[in-house]
């Protein structure tokens, strides 16, 4: 108020202003109503006094404040800090009160306080204090002196009426109310100096002193600056000093608990943190102290030594040979040929010993196994986890390691290690944890890359679209076999494709259809016949040496997508359809009826959505996996197809491929652009929703590309045109393959984003895989 009617008092009012709404500061008026307030008389005073000083400010300047009232002030924890704001009407305060003696309350209406975020303006605050905008509209005619209340010409605020004002603060401070009736009451009272008992009781010299300045005659109120050297204000200051040194001391103390609050969490997390790490790096350390005393084991053997010695530099002095060819030792060879051999054996052997090869191999492989760094690691703790799972032991047990009497820390839980490291002269005893995690580290590391043996185009002339949507090999791998969209089953010879290179490749045996093909499966005890499933929802078997169809089913409805013929019982078939049944047939049955062309179902599964693949589990013809477009799988018994016994969940779109790894093991493909690993024997009921693993990296949306197994390897196609495999060890592709698409007139390569691979087989249990895509170009492929 020593500041009324200069700018910068204005922006000091707006700076405080927004300190109000952001929530620091509470409206006085607010702090005074707010419920169960406690009266804690150093507080008030200290209150009151700030209030009295600003005042007396104003007055020395010969100011006459007028707006002296509790919506004018806000109040800042934890001190009690008053602070002078604008009118509770938004105006400045300066407005009614800096032109003198003769100001006006008429501009400084109380009608709205000042806002907050959330106060929702002059709302009643319902369960915070008594009603707010009640008691603002009140709280004028409170803060009137009766001089004023009595003056019909305005004559406005004076000294004294300021005076009166700071009396009527004085009591609010003291006095205290649990219903807005009896603070009404008390207040009209107040007008006539009447004071509530309690208050005189409680409270004497408060009492006594809010009397003195409410008193009805004007000129015998005190001045201000008697107010601010009145016994009553100065034998409270040495408390109050003593209360607010108190107060910085308990928020000193509460900042520093918070402080330490906060270390102690933090200290908490880094030492779970470092418990953690200790215990990785113990179970890393005795992984590494198992493989070394293997490694050490493997190392006394001398004669796998040697012998791997002689191998290596036999291979080498063959390199040697005159004209590049490699000469065989044969027993007609003359002696002093022998005894040349030899010593050029001995000499490699001191010159090249085995552990340079195998340094040289190592390296070669390193820089792929460091560019998979990070997925490996991954895979390796994930391994880790699943052991801590299946045997039980936490893995802050797995840093326990027996010492063996040469000094080698070996054997964790979950690993074991036989004391005879080799059986027979070369073969290994691979046991335990890690020789489980090698075995799949070597598999994904044994090929490099996807090299192209041979292909072939399955483009027809007639047919403008020649994708194709299914191959496969026969019962002896001897004869592969596609179909598709062209409508015809093509069987070709593997070797006569491999061996002689043609531009142009013939099939032995070509079957046409009536529809388009969507699968095909060769039996695999009759090495002649082959199934075949269409878009019209016929299912056929076809004769391949006669190049015709011996039985026909047609109780589908609507497309079939799969069928497979048993391992175990080749005379069981089954197929899956968009009608969303799997029909089961019975060969026998149907070569009973050959003479009608036709055979019947012995048995149908129900299913809500549409199956998109079936397989049979290999060891079993009781038992088949289900792919199905409701995002599962479903594992039935054929004795008992009302329900399944088993169902995956965790695919987020159409399951379009099943395949078994092993009688327990189930590989998956889906729309979501993954393959997921299921354990069927983890199942604790009806419902497995955690896969073993989950393999990324190749694009899969809206087309089936395909998806076979061979020997832990896993194959499918992508949306990129290119092949991906996959071990089921790890996440990560262990290699790729795109296929090119050369433009017609350039010559050049060019990315078709139209073309997928359509569909992947193994040739049995091997590296050789053939592909196909969605423009009929053929290849087959093998890891190198």
């Amino acid at each position: 108020m020593g500041g009324c009617g200069r700018g910068g008092g204005g922006g000091r009012r707006r700076r405080r202003r927004r300190r109000v709404e952001e929530g620091g500061e509470v409206s006085l008026r607010e702090w005074l109503d707010r419920p169960g307030r406690a009266v804690e008389a150093a507080e008030c005073v200290h209150v009151f006094r700030q209030v009295a000083e600003a005042v007396a400010v104003a007055h020395a300047q010969g100011v006459a404040v007028g707006s002296a009232r509790p919506s004018c002030f806000v109040v800042s924890p934890p001190f009690a800090r008053v602070a002078f704001i604008e009118s509770a009407s938004g105006s400045d305060a300066s407005g009614g009160s800096c032109s003198g003696s003769d100001a006006s309350d008429d501009a400084d209406p109380a009608d709205s306080p000042p806002r907050r975020v959330g106060d929702g303006g002059a709302e009643d605050r319902a369960g915070k204090g008594f009603p707010l905008r009640s008691v603002l509209a009140m709280e004028l005619n409170w803060y009137t002196s009766p001089e004023e209340a009595d003056d019909s010409g305005g004559g406005g605020a004076t000294f004294a009426s300021d005076v009166y004002r700071l009396g009527v603060l004085l009591f609010e401070l003291f006095c205290t109310f649990d219903t807005m009736e009896e603070k009404m009451r008390a207040m009209a009272n107040l007008r006539y100096r009447v004071l509530p008992p309690q208050l005189l009781l409680k409270w004497p010299k408060e009492a006594s002193f809010c009397q003195l300045l409410m008193h009805p005659v004007p000129e015998t109120r005190p001045k201000m600056s008697e107010v601010l050297q009145s016994e009553f204000l100065n034998q409270s200051r040495n408390n109050l000093e003593e209360r607010e040194a108190a107060l910085r001391l308990r928020e000193e103390i509460e900042e520093q608990e918070l402080l330490l609050d906060f270390l102690q969490q933090l200290q908490k997390r880094k030492q779970d943190i470092a418990d953690n790490l200790q215990d990785t790096v113990a179970f890393l350390s005795s992984d590494i102290n198992e493989v070394l005393y293997q490694q050490s084991a493997l190392g006394q053997c001398g004669n796998f030594s040697s012998d791997l010695d002689k191998e290596v530099c036999s291979e080498t002095v063959e390199d040697q040979s005159d004209c590049g060819s490699r000469k065989r030792f044969r027993p007609e060879l003359q002696g002093a040929d022998v005894e040349e051999q030899n010593r050029s054996l001995e000499e490699c052997s001191r010159t090249v010993p085995s552990s340079v090869v195998i340094q040289e191999n190592v390296m070669s492989k390193s820089s792929r196994l460091m560019k998979n760094f990070k997925k490996l690691e991954t895979a390796y703790f994930l391994t880790r986890s699943k052991l801590a799972k299946q045997t039980g032991n936490q893995v802050s047990n797995w840093h326990q390691v027996v010492k063996r009497t040469a000094g080698s820390a070996v054997g964790t839980e979950g690993s074991s290690i036989d004391d005879s490291p080799l059986e027979g002269q070369y073969g290994r005893r691979r046991r335990g944890w890690v020789n489980s995690f090698l075995e799949g580290l070597c598999k994904y590391l044994s090929y490099s890359k996807l090299k192209v043996r041979a292909e072939l185009k399955h483009c027809d002339l007639l047919n403008s679209s020649n994708l194709v949507c299914s191959v496969g090999f026969d019962r002896d791998n001897e004869f592969f076999a596609t179909a598709g969209v062209n409508k015809k089953i093509k069987v070709f010879e593997y070797n006569m494709i491999v061996n002689e290179h043609r531009d142009i490749h013939y099939p032995v045996v070509e079957m046409s259809n009536r529809s388009k093909l969507s699968c095909i499966c060769w039996n695999s005890y009759m090495k002649s016949h082959i199934a075949s499933s269409d878009f019209e929802g016929i299912v056929q078997v076809w004769d391949v040496t006669r190049s015709q169809v011996f039985v026909e089913m047609r109780e589908h409805e609507r497309r079939v997508w799969s069928v497979d013929f048993s391992n175990v019982d080749p005379t069981k078939l089954v197929s899956g359809s968009d009608d969303g049944s799997v029909k089961l047939w019975d060969m026998n049955q149907a070569i009973l009826f050959l003479h009608l062309l036709y055979a019947g179902s012995v048995g149908t599964i129900r299913t809500r959505a549409n199956v998109c693949s079936v397989q049979f589990q290999p060891d079993s013809a009781r038992s088949i996996a289900i792919g199905s477009a409701d995002h599962k799988i479903y594992c039935y018994d054929l004795r008992n197809i009302r329900i399944p016994y088993c169902t995956l969940v965790g695919h987020s779109k159409t399951v379009s491929y099943v395949k078994y790894l092993d009688a327990s093991t189930i590989v998956s493909a889906s729309t979501d652009n993954s393959l997921k690993l299921w354990d069927l024997s983890r199942s604790q009921g009806r419902i497995i929703d955690n896969p073993v693993q989950t393999f990324t990296g190749h694009t899969n949306t809206k087309n089936f590309v395909g998806l076979s197994i061979s020997d832990g390897y896993i194959a499918t196609g992508s949306e990129t045109n290119e092949v991906f495999v996959y071990h089921k060890e790890f996440p990560m592709p262990v290699l790729a393959y795109k296929f090119s698409v050369t433009d017609p007139i350039s010559g050049q390569e060019i990315d078709d984003p139209s073309q997928f691979i359509s569909c992947v087989c193994w040739r049995g249990q091997s590296s050789t895989l053939l592909s196909a895509n969605s423009c009929g170009n053929i290849k087959i492929l093998e890891m190198d």
